[in-house]
This record gives C-alpha cells, sequence and structure tokens, in this order.
C-alpha cells in the first residue's frame, strides 16, 4: 500500500423522507470516522432535488466533511444554472461535479446546454478558477456513445472546457479502466481519473443498475451472483471479497484513488475502505496534520 493518501470519497443522494435522512445522518456518522477526501451529493434530473442537495451538502460540512453538490445542465436554463452556482458560492462551496444529467420525466426540453463541456465551460466562465470541477468518464463507454472514438473525444472536450479531474462510472473489469487510461493519455489528458466503485449488495438492484448505465458485470462474477439465489450473506460475503481484491489492485497500480457509490448505506463501503487500510492511512495523515500544527 502507498505511504501517502489515495484520494477516496464518497457519494450520496438527498433523501425525500424523514426516515431516509434520519438513515443517512446514521450512514454518515460512520463514515465521519474514516475521513473521506469528500463526500458527493446528487443533483436530480432537471434540478429536481436542487434544495435537498444543497441541504445534505451542508449538512455535511456541519459534520466535519467537504460536500461537493452535483450540477446537472440537461433541462436547465443558463440563468438557473446561474443561479445555482451563485447559491454554491454563497455558501463557500468550492467543489462541484458537472455532469450532463437526464431529462425530467415527461420533458422534451433539454435547455440551453446539450452536453457536460458546455456546463463546464460555463462554470468556469462565470466563476472563474473558483470551483474544483470533476467531470464523468465512462470506461466501459456511455451508452448513448456510437463508437469508443465519441466517447474518449466527449470526455477530451470536457478537460479542455476546463474541467480539473474526473470520476467514473462503476465497473467491475480494472482492465476496462486502464484502457480509458491509456486512451487519455495518448490524447495528453493528464487530470486524475479516479475510479467509481459500487459494492454489491444485491444482484437483481446490480443488474437493474448496471442495465441502466451502462456498465458490464462480467459473465463470472453475474454467474455467481445467481448462483446465490435469495442468499444475501453470501451475495455480499461475494461482493466484498471481488471488489476489495479489485480496489487494492487499483491503488496498486497506481489509481489516484476511489470514488464509492454508497447508496446512502456505510457497511458495505466502510468494510471495504477499514480491507484496504485506507482508515489506517487517514489516521497517519491526521496525526500528521496535528504535529505540523
Amino acid at each position: 500500500m502507498r505511504n501517502h493518501r489515495p484520494l477516496c470519497s464518497l457519494e450520496f443522494f438527498p433523501p425525500k423522507t424523514a426516515e431516509g435522512i434520519a438513515k443517512l445522518r446514521a450512514a454518515r456518522r460512520e463514515f465521519a470516522k474514516l475521513a473521506p477526501a469528500f463526500c458527493s451529493v446528487t443533483y436530480g434530473a432537471g434540478g429536481s432535488t436542487r434544495e435537498g442537495t444543497l441541504a445534505t451538502v451542508l449538512e455535511i460540512r456541519a459534520e466535519g466533511m467537504e460536500g461537493a453538490p452535483h450540477v446537472s445542465c440537461i433541462g436547465s436554463t443558463r440563468q438557473g444554472i446561474r443561479d445555482v452556482l451563485a447559491e454554491y458560492r454563497g455558501h463557500g462551496i468550492r467543489h462541484v461535479i458537472a455532469l450532463r444529467g437526464d431529462l425530467p420525466s415527461g420533458s422534451a426540453d433539454v435547455g440551453d446546454f446539450r452536453y457536460a463541456n458546455e456546463l463546464v465551460r460555463f462554470i468556469r466562465d462565470e466563476s472563474g478558477d473558483w470551483f474544483h470541477i470533476d467531470v464523468a468518464a465512462y470506461p466501459e463507454f456511455h451508452p448513448q456513445s456510437r463508437h469508443p472514438q465519441d466517447d474518449i473525444a466527449s470526455f477530451e472536450r470536457k478537460i479542455a472546457a476546463g474541467a480539473d479531474s474526473a470520476i467514473t462510472q462503476y465497473f467491475f473489469n480494472a482492465d476496462a479502466y486502464w484502457h480509458f487510461v491509456d486512451a487519455c493519455a495518448s490524447r495528453g489528458i493528464d487530470v486524475p481519473i479516479v475510479p467509481g466503485i459500487m459494492p454489491i449488495s444485491s444482484f437483481t438492484k446490480l443488474a437493474r443498475f448496471s442495465d441502466a448505465c451502462g456498465a458490464e458485470i462480467p459473465r463470472w462474477i453475474r454467474r455467481r451472483l445467481e448462483g446465490f439465489g435469495d442468499d444475501v450473506a453470501s451475495i455480499r460475503a461475494f461482493g466484498l471479497d471481488v471488489v476489495t481484491r479489485m480496489c487494492a489492485s487499483l491503488l496498486e497500480r497506481g489509481a489516484p484513488g476511489l470514488h464509492f457509490y454508497t447508496l446512502n448505506q456505510s457497511a458495505l463501503t466502510a468494510t471495504i475502505w477499514r480491507g484496504l487500510g485506507l482508515d489506517a492511512v487517514a489516521t497517519v495523515d491526521k496525526a500528521r496534520e496535528v504535529a505540523g500544527k
């Protein structure tokens, strides 16, 4: 394991019920012990969770962690995004995740932006260097991409527009990630590209998510998960082993960090995090910080 701390972070979504809010607060209490680099919070289609996104980010900051809200542009106007950015700046937020996003259900109006690179350029034009901007990357290619080269070119446009770093869609084939990183390097793209990680808690949910976002479940993993049937304990044990081994391999080969899609639950992510020794690295870093004061 490295002697410096990889950039490991978490993703949450804004809860819609009082029970969901309480559960996420409890999960964050566990995550705070791990000292993540930051916690991102998703932004619903067309800005449908705008208030919940900001409220969750502000709670995260009050708990001593950095909060990074998502901003998605499809279905939004330039003035609407301008207002969101001004609101974030007013709260001293310095980190955003800029995404194209999805249209709200039943809507046909794409708004003033078509692609994420347009949003990134708009943020830079409006806010200069105020925000650190993360964008999405797709090692197994965006489900709407016609050709792999189109996908790489799309990513390159986001970086050229002013993005600082990227977080990938989750994957279970590490080779896909390294092929993507190498393809980017061949084009002179040298920003950090952080692997997105999805803990496995349910085969049914994983298959549904993966079909929707284009993430491949390798045949050997799919067949093993199918073979467990309704045995939740075996699914989770197998998933923990597969995902932890993949994460360890990614870090050993030089990935700049890991970004966990937590689904607002702490148990599996925290187990993987500790299994990788990331909590111990965080403790050493904190001690060094205190000693340096």
